[in-house]
Protein backbone atom coordinates (compact mmCIF):
# COMPACT_ATOMS: atom_id res chain seq x y z
CA UNK A 1 0.00 0.00 0.00
CA UNK A 2 2.73 2.44 0.81
CA UNK A 3 4.59 1.55 -2.59
CA UNK A 4 1.17 2.09 -4.91
CA UNK A 5 0.45 5.62 -2.64
CA UNK A 6 3.94 6.50 -3.52
CA UNK A 7 3.20 5.87 -6.99
CA UNK A 8 0.22 8.18 -7.05
CA UNK A 9 2.10 10.84 -5.30
CA UNK A 10 2.90 13.71 -7.99
CA UNK A 11 6.36 14.28 -9.04
CA UNK A 12 7.75 17.63 -8.99
CA UNK A 13 10.73 19.03 -11.05
CA UNK A 14 12.73 20.86 -8.90
CA UNK A 15 14.03 22.85 -11.86
CA UNK A 16 10.60 23.21 -13.54
CA UNK A 17 9.09 24.65 -10.02
CA UNK A 18 12.05 27.47 -9.60
CA UNK A 19 11.65 28.55 -12.97
CA UNK A 20 7.80 29.14 -13.03
CA UNK A 21 6.46 32.31 -11.16
CA UNK A 22 3.64 31.90 -8.13
CA UNK A 23 2.10 34.94 -9.34
CA UNK A 24 0.18 36.06 -12.99
CA UNK A 25 1.11 39.70 -12.72
CA UNK A 26 -1.29 39.72 -16.24
CA UNK A 27 -4.03 38.46 -14.72
CA UNK A 28 -3.72 40.27 -11.52
CA UNK A 29 -3.56 44.01 -13.60
CA UNK A 30 -6.30 42.45 -15.69
CA UNK A 31 -8.97 41.84 -12.40
CA UNK A 32 -7.53 45.07 -10.92
CA UNK A 33 -8.58 46.94 -13.94
CA UNK A 34 -11.61 45.40 -13.92
CA UNK A 35 -12.11 45.76 -10.09
CA UNK A 36 -11.40 49.70 -10.08
CA UNK A 37 -13.57 50.29 -12.72
CA UNK A 38 -16.48 49.09 -12.14
CA UNK A 39 -16.03 49.94 -8.49
CA UNK A 40 -15.96 53.88 -9.45
CA UNK A 41 -19.18 53.44 -11.62
CA UNK A 42 -20.57 52.14 -9.01
CA UNK A 43 -19.50 54.85 -6.49
CA UNK A 44 -20.95 57.40 -9.45
CA UNK A 45 -23.99 55.38 -8.98
CA UNK A 46 -24.24 55.58 -5.23
CA UNK A 47 -23.32 59.34 -5.16
CA UNK A 48 -26.37 60.23 -7.82
CA UNK A 49 -28.41 58.57 -5.65
CA UNK A 50 -27.73 59.70 -2.73
CA UNK A 51 -27.48 63.45 -4.13
CA UNK A 52 -30.77 63.05 -5.23
CA UNK A 53 -32.14 61.74 -2.30
CA UNK A 54 -31.32 64.57 -0.25
CA UNK A 55 -32.71 67.69 0.31
CA UNK A 56 -32.87 70.70 2.32
CA UNK A 57 -36.36 70.60 3.33
CA UNK A 58 -37.43 69.06 6.42
CA UNK A 59 -40.02 66.87 5.10
CA UNK A 60 -37.66 64.75 2.82
CA UNK A 61 -35.28 62.82 3.31
CA UNK A 62 -32.48 63.95 5.57
CA UNK A 63 -28.49 63.02 5.82
CA UNK A 64 -29.00 61.15 8.71
CA UNK A 65 -31.31 58.99 7.08
CA UNK A 66 -29.14 58.14 3.93
CA UNK A 67 -26.14 57.81 5.83
CA UNK A 68 -27.13 53.73 6.98
CA UNK A 69 -27.61 53.43 3.30
CA UNK A 70 -24.53 54.72 2.29
CA UNK A 71 -22.37 52.71 4.47
CA UNK A 72 -24.00 49.40 2.95
CA UNK A 73 -23.54 50.64 -0.90
CA UNK A 74 -20.05 51.50 0.07
CA UNK A 75 -19.41 47.61 1.77
CA UNK A 76 -21.39 46.36 -1.71
CA UNK A 77 -19.69 47.75 -4.01
CA UNK A 78 -16.39 46.53 -2.77
CA UNK A 79 -17.74 43.52 -2.47
CA UNK A 80 -19.15 43.38 -6.23
CA UNK A 81 -16.11 45.07 -7.43
CA UNK A 82 -13.52 43.07 -5.75
CA UNK A 83 -15.37 39.54 -6.39
CA UNK A 84 -15.53 40.24 -10.30
CA UNK A 85 -11.78 41.46 -10.27
CA UNK A 86 -10.90 38.36 -8.40
CA UNK A 87 -12.97 35.86 -10.52
CA UNK A 88 -11.40 37.69 -13.49
CA UNK A 89 -7.71 37.53 -12.61
CA UNK A 90 -8.59 34.03 -11.35
CA UNK A 91 -9.84 32.54 -14.72
CA UNK A 92 -7.21 34.55 -16.83
CA UNK A 93 -4.27 33.28 -14.29
CA UNK A 94 -1.97 30.02 -15.83
CA UNK A 95 -2.73 27.30 -15.06
CA UNK A 96 0.27 25.67 -13.04
CA UNK A 97 1.39 22.41 -13.34
CA UNK A 98 2.56 19.89 -11.24
CA UNK A 99 1.76 21.93 -8.35
CA UNK A 100 -0.02 20.56 -5.11
CA UNK A 101 -3.23 21.52 -4.53
CA UNK A 102 -3.21 23.35 -1.32
CA UNK A 103 -0.97 25.28 -3.18
CA UNK A 104 -3.17 26.25 -5.99
CA UNK A 105 -5.56 27.10 -3.30
CA UNK A 106 -2.97 29.37 -1.65
CA UNK A 107 -1.68 30.84 -5.32
CA UNK A 108 -5.59 31.54 -6.27
CA UNK A 109 -5.96 33.85 -2.23
CA UNK A 110 -3.57 35.54 -2.94
CA UNK A 111 -4.18 36.09 -6.48
CA UNK A 112 -7.46 37.70 -5.55
CA UNK A 113 -6.11 39.92 -2.37
CA UNK A 114 -3.35 41.08 -5.33
CA UNK A 115 -6.08 42.36 -7.19
CA UNK A 116 -7.97 44.13 -4.16
CA UNK A 117 -4.68 45.64 -3.18
CA UNK A 118 -3.11 46.80 -6.92
CA UNK A 119 -6.86 48.09 -7.56
CA UNK A 120 -6.30 50.25 -4.02
CA UNK A 121 -3.48 51.68 -5.26
CA UNK A 122 -4.35 52.59 -9.02
CA UNK A 123 -7.33 54.16 -7.44
CA UNK A 124 -5.29 56.05 -5.08
CA UNK A 125 -2.67 57.34 -7.51
CA UNK A 126 -5.28 58.37 -10.55
CA UNK A 127 -7.67 59.76 -8.22
CA UNK A 128 -5.01 61.79 -5.57
CA UNK A 129 -5.84 65.13 -7.80
CA UNK A 130 -9.21 64.53 -6.76
CA UNK A 131 -8.95 63.27 -3.48
CA UNK A 132 -7.19 65.77 -2.47
CA UNK A 133 -9.44 68.69 -4.58
CA UNK A 134 -12.34 66.72 -2.69
CA UNK A 135 -10.07 67.52 0.25
CA UNK A 136 -9.41 71.27 0.08
CA UNK A 137 -13.63 71.61 -0.53
CA UNK A 138 -14.48 69.36 2.42
CA UNK A 139 -11.92 71.23 4.61
CA UNK A 140 -12.93 74.77 3.54
CA UNK A 141 -16.88 73.29 4.15
CA UNK A 142 -15.99 71.90 7.45
CA UNK A 143 -14.28 75.69 8.14
CA UNK A 144 -16.91 77.38 7.10
CA UNK A 145 -19.59 75.03 9.11
CA UNK A 146 -17.24 75.97 12.22
CA UNK A 147 -16.86 79.45 11.73
CA UNK A 148 -20.96 79.29 11.29
CA UNK A 149 -21.47 77.22 14.28
CA UNK A 150 -19.05 79.56 15.92
CA UNK A 151 -21.24 82.55 14.95
CA UNK A 152 -23.90 81.36 16.23
CA UNK A 153 -23.51 80.15 19.39
CA UNK A 154 -21.50 84.04 19.79
CA UNK A 155 -25.06 85.80 19.04
CA UNK A 156 -26.86 83.39 21.58
CA UNK A 157 -24.58 85.32 24.31
CA UNK A 158 -25.70 88.60 22.85
CA UNK A 159 -29.36 88.33 22.07
CA UNK A 160 -30.77 91.29 23.89
CA UNK A 161 -34.43 92.64 23.41
CA UNK A 162 -34.93 95.32 22.29
CA UNK A 163 -31.74 93.74 19.66
CA UNK A 164 -28.89 96.22 19.86
CA UNK A 165 -26.67 97.55 16.96
CA UNK A 166 -24.86 95.04 15.11
CA UNK A 167 -22.23 97.77 14.17
CA UNK A 168 -21.84 98.77 17.50
CA UNK A 169 -21.84 94.97 18.88
CA UNK A 170 -19.09 93.82 16.28
CA UNK A 171 -15.75 94.49 18.17
CA UNK A 172 -17.30 93.11 21.06
CA UNK A 173 -18.67 89.59 19.00
CA UNK A 174 -14.99 89.28 17.90
CA UNK A 175 -14.18 89.18 21.23
CA UNK A 176 -16.22 86.87 22.44
CA UNK A 177 -15.48 84.63 19.62
CA UNK A 178 -11.95 83.94 19.60
CA UNK A 179 -12.22 83.32 24.08
CA UNK A 180 -15.15 81.17 23.15
CA UNK A 181 -12.79 79.19 20.71
CA UNK A 182 -9.91 78.44 23.32
CA UNK A 183 -12.47 77.92 25.71
CA UNK A 184 -13.77 75.25 23.66
CA UNK A 185 -10.30 74.37 22.70
CA UNK A 186 -8.93 73.78 26.20
CA UNK A 187 -10.25 71.50 28.60
CA UNK A 188 -10.56 73.40 31.37
CA UNK A 189 -11.44 77.22 30.73
CA UNK A 190 -9.93 80.03 32.40
CA UNK A 191 -11.16 81.85 34.98
CA UNK A 192 -10.62 85.30 34.40
CA UNK A 193 -11.78 84.33 30.25
CA UNK A 194 -15.00 83.09 31.54
CA UNK A 195 -15.60 85.94 33.87
CA UNK A 196 -14.58 88.62 31.54
CA UNK A 197 -17.06 86.83 28.71
CA UNK A 198 -19.60 86.83 31.45
CA UNK A 199 -19.39 90.61 32.00
CA UNK A 200 -19.20 91.58 28.41
CA UNK A 201 -22.44 89.95 27.53
CA UNK A 202 -24.10 91.42 30.84
CA UNK A 203 -22.76 95.05 29.51
CA UNK A 204 -23.83 94.52 26.18
CA UNK A 205 -27.22 93.17 26.53
CA UNK A 206 -28.51 94.29 30.07
CA UNK A 207 -28.60 91.09 31.80
CA UNK A 208 -27.69 90.40 34.97
CA UNK A 209 -23.65 88.38 35.62
CA UNK A 210 -25.44 85.28 36.76
CA UNK A 211 -27.55 84.92 33.59
CA UNK A 212 -24.57 85.98 31.57
CA UNK A 213 -22.38 83.47 33.38
CA UNK A 214 -25.50 80.79 32.41
CA UNK A 215 -25.53 81.63 28.59
CA UNK A 216 -21.16 81.28 28.78
CA UNK A 217 -21.71 78.08 30.07
CA UNK A 218 -24.51 76.65 27.44
CA UNK A 219 -22.50 78.17 24.77
CA UNK A 220 -19.66 76.18 26.00
CA UNK A 221 -21.23 73.28 26.22
CA UNK A 222 -22.94 73.32 22.88
CA UNK A 223 -19.94 74.22 21.26
CA UNK A 224 -18.08 71.10 22.68
CA UNK A 225 -21.29 69.12 21.81
CA UNK A 226 -21.11 70.10 17.94
CA UNK A 227 -16.95 69.16 17.71
CA UNK A 228 -17.35 66.23 19.55
CA UNK A 229 -20.45 65.18 17.44
CA UNK A 230 -18.43 65.93 14.09
CA UNK A 231 -15.49 63.73 15.22
CA UNK A 232 -17.52 61.12 16.01
CA UNK A 233 -19.39 61.31 12.67
CA UNK A 234 -15.58 61.32 10.57
CA UNK A 235 -14.40 58.58 13.13
CA UNK A 236 -17.34 56.34 12.34
CA UNK A 237 -16.56 56.89 8.52
CA UNK A 238 -13.63 55.55 8.63
CA UNK A 239 -14.20 52.74 10.86
CA UNK A 240 -16.92 51.68 8.06
CA UNK A 241 -14.49 52.43 5.24
CA UNK A 242 -12.35 49.80 6.63
CA UNK A 243 -14.99 47.03 7.11
CA UNK A 244 -15.87 47.79 3.36
CA UNK A 245 -12.30 47.43 2.39
CA UNK A 246 -12.14 44.17 4.43
CA UNK A 247 -14.99 43.19 2.48
CA UNK A 248 -13.46 43.68 -0.43
CA UNK A 249 -10.38 41.95 0.19
CA UNK A 250 -12.09 38.71 1.55
CA UNK A 251 -14.54 38.52 -1.56
CA UNK A 252 -11.49 39.24 -4.11
CA UNK A 253 -9.48 36.12 -2.72
CA UNK A 254 -12.59 34.08 -2.49
CA UNK A 255 -13.96 35.14 -5.93
CA UNK A 256 -10.27 34.15 -7.31
CA UNK A 257 -10.22 30.49 -5.76
CA UNK A 258 -13.82 30.13 -7.69
CA UNK A 259 -12.23 31.77 -10.68
CA UNK A 260 -9.08 29.42 -10.67
CA UNK A 261 -10.93 26.09 -10.23
CA UNK A 262 -12.87 26.75 -13.31
CA UNK A 263 -10.02 27.32 -14.73
CA UNK A 264 -8.20 24.33 -13.98
CA UNK A 265 -11.69 22.45 -13.86
CA UNK A 266 -11.81 21.23 -10.44
CA UNK A 267 -15.13 20.70 -8.31
CA UNK A 268 -15.16 21.45 -4.87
Amino acid sequence: MEAVSRLEEPRLDPAAESRSSGVSWSAVAAGAFVTAAISFLLMMLGAGMGLSSISPWPDTASVSRIAPGAIVWIILVQLLSCCLGGYVAGRLRTKWVAVHDHEVYFRDTAHGLLVWAVSFVLASAFLSSFAASLARDATRTADDTRAGAGNYFVDTLFRAAPPADAAADLRARTEARTILARAVAQPERAADDKTYLASLVSTRTGISSSEAARRVDAAVAQSREAADAARKAVAHSLYWLVVALLAGAFGGSYAAIIGGRQRDRVHP
